[in-house]
């Protein structure tokens, strides 16, 4: 779950008319910090990003669909 300090600053940002990317942000510097204070234990900084941006689409954020993945090898 978002912090709720994330959620006031991504709904303020909606209300101010800016980018769902802009919006998403916040989640991903969020995300960020937690993963710097070893609450979450990611592997690297494209996981911690991806995480964000799942956070920010199930708080409701328009944003656009994930890119099709590609294998490892």
């Amino acid at each position: 779950m978002p912090e709720k300090k994330t959620l006031r600053k991504a709904a303020q940002d909606k209300r101010e008319g800016k980018a769902a990317t802009t919006q998403a942000g916040h989640f991903i510097e969020e995300e960020m910090r937690h993963a710097r204070q070893g609450k979450h234990p990611v592997k690297s900084r494209k996981q911690a990003i991806a995480i964000g941006l799942s956070k920010a689409r199930r708080a409701g954020l328009k944003l656009p669909p994930r890119k099709k993945s590609r294998s490892s090898s």
